[in-house]
């Protein structure tokens, strides 16, 4: 984690609250100041959704800013999720706090139940319900910050009122409480910016409605370049039903956005032209009629920086055994709706295709063809536990990755290992992703059944992994994804997407 900059936090106190709310009393956000001096740090609210593949990306976040000097961060999370949460390194303790709001209990959801994590599929959408129960919570929290932020007297940033409330999808019942406090709220989506894109604001849905799931099959009418970023027929059929309906909450997912996209007067999003290119992203500020700004890819800077929970030292001497370039990395995420029969396949594919692998299982429970593991011994391993991913692709012996295409995997996978892509998406925005990175000439996807349920055999799997590790053409996908890893090397862009993000949130702090 890069190191907090010297004098670019004056005055910030050493205090860090854990699941509770700090201390109050601060003076005005807008202050006369010496211009020389560096601008006073912003006090930031940031709010994940309940998953970890959200509240790990806004922690990143949070952690980038303070650690570049531009704010001072409440996160806010539930008790358990905040408990679960990796340590905050000793240098940004004092500029992260992390506040617990109570989760409400709601009919289904089992007891303790507090991310995408505890539930299965089927009841993520009363988790949804439970969210939108902390509005409460939330607008007591912020009442309090900003009437404590009215008092002068406190140089410690956590006690001034907040300047923005940085929030994610599921927040549509935010901006108008923050509204009352007259503090402004952005848009964080963790997603790409090809989703942003796909799935346009309401005012395009209006005028081009999209309902069915064919209407899912092609790009929209405003991404008006050549383009093959749309959804095979499963996986619009998913988002049809998944995203465009009201669920036990009462609200679709997509109403949730399109009222931040209303009510938000900055758009963030996790990524960069540099991977999803210029024109892609620079579609985004005229479709929102607004500022869509990039964060950059929020990784950490090197392969160690994110091994909390330690190094395998097992698979990393099994790995230093492997001829350079030999291994199929295989992991397809946490959430993804992988059943029996997707496992089957896939393990009779990667067999079949030859290649040493090393395989990811999500947890024991998966089940694999009988005798599979000793069939395979020794060329590869099957491995239910925790895998190191970053440091796992980063290591010399992999030479693919086959992946599900969650956006935070996919990045990870390009930055640290410069590795090709053997694509198997499932649900959300993976497609999309999937099609995006074949545009750009960095791996294959996995055939599928599209006509029908969107099922794949092993012979779909072996061919695609063949292709990408012994066939001609994976010695271009190979050269795209190293000079793409090059590109992202660059820690100082990366950094300048945050810097930029930062002084667009200066231009507009709170309004009293």
């Amino acid at each position: 984690m890069d190191s907090v900059e010297s004098g670019v936090l004056p005055h910030v106190g050493s205090r860090m609250a854990i699941n509770g709310v700090a201390g109050a009393g601060a003076g005005d956000v807008d202050v006369d100041v010496d211009a020389s001096a560096p601008p006073p740090p912003l006090h930031l609210v940031m709010f994940p959704w309940l998953a970890f593949g959200h509240l790990i990306p806004f922690l990143q976040l949070a952690k980038r800013l303070a650690a570049r000097g531009h704010a001072a961060v409440t996160f806010l999370a539930t008790p358990r999720n905040a408990s679960r949460l990796a340590a905050l390194p000793p240098e940004l303790a004092a500029y992260v706090r992390v506040v617990s709001l109570p989760l409400p209990v709601v009919d289904g959801l089992p007891e303790g139940a507090e991310s995408t994590a505890d539930v299965p599929p089927e009841k993520v959408e009363l988790l949804k319900k439970a969210f939108d129960g902390l509005a409460a919570p939330f607008a007591a929290f912020l009442a309090d910050a900003c009437a404590a932020g009215d008092r002068e007297g406190r140089p410690d940033p956590f006690s001034r009122r907040p300047d923005w409330v940085v929030v994610d999808f599921a927040h549509g019942w935010l901006p108008p409480i923050a509204d009352e406090h007259r503090v402004p709220c952005a848009f964080f989506s963790i997603y790409s910016a090809a989703a942003l894109a796909f799935l346009g604001p309401k005012a395009a849905h209006d005028a081009h409605p999209r309902i069915e799931p064919e209407d899912f099959m092609s790009p929209p009418p405003w991404i008006t370049f050549p383009s093959t970023i749309a959804f095979r027929r499963h996986e619009a059929a998913w988002v049809a039903a998944a995203a465009y309906r009201p669920n036990a909450s009462g609200v679709s997912d997509i109403d949730r956005m399109w009222q931040l996209h209303q009510r938000c007067h900055l758009i963030v999003y996790r990524s960069c032209p540099d991977v999803e290119g210029a024109q892609l992203c620079g579609l985004l500020d005229e479709l929102y009629h607004k500022p869509v700004v990039p964060a950059g890819l929020l990784l950490p800077p090197d392969a160690a920086g994110d091994d909390d929970d330690g190094h395998r030292p097992d698979l990393m001497r099994w790995l230093d055994e492997q001829p350079a370039r030999s291994v199929v990395y295989v992991a397809l995420g946490t959430e993804a709706p992988v059943t029996a029969d997707n496992v089957r396949e896939l393990a009779l594919g990667l067999e079949l295709a030859g290649a040493r692998f090393l395989w990811a299982l999500r947890d024991a429970g998966e089940r694999l063809p009988e005798g599979y593991k000793a069939r395979v011994a020794g060329r590869s391993v099957v491995e239910a536990g925790w895998v190191p991913q970053v440091r796992v692709l980063a290591h010399a012996a992999v030479g693919a990755f086959l992946t599900h295409c969650g956006w935070g995997s996919t990045v990870e996978s390009l930055r640290f290992g410069g590795l090709p892509l053997v694509m198997l998406p499932f649900i959300a925005d993976q497609g999309l992703i999937a099609r995006a990175m074949a545009d750009r000439g960095l791996g294959v996807e996995v055939a599928r059944d599209d006509d029908g349920d969107g099922s794949f055999r092993g012979e779909d799997v072996a061919a695609a992994v063949r292709r990408v590790m012994a066939e001609e053409e994976g010695k271009v996908f190979a050269r795209n994804a190293r000079e793409m890893q090059e590109a992202l090397g660059d820690g100082e862009r990366q950094d300048r997407y945050v810097d930029e993000l930062a002084e667009r949130l200066r231009r507009r702090r709170s309004l009293s």
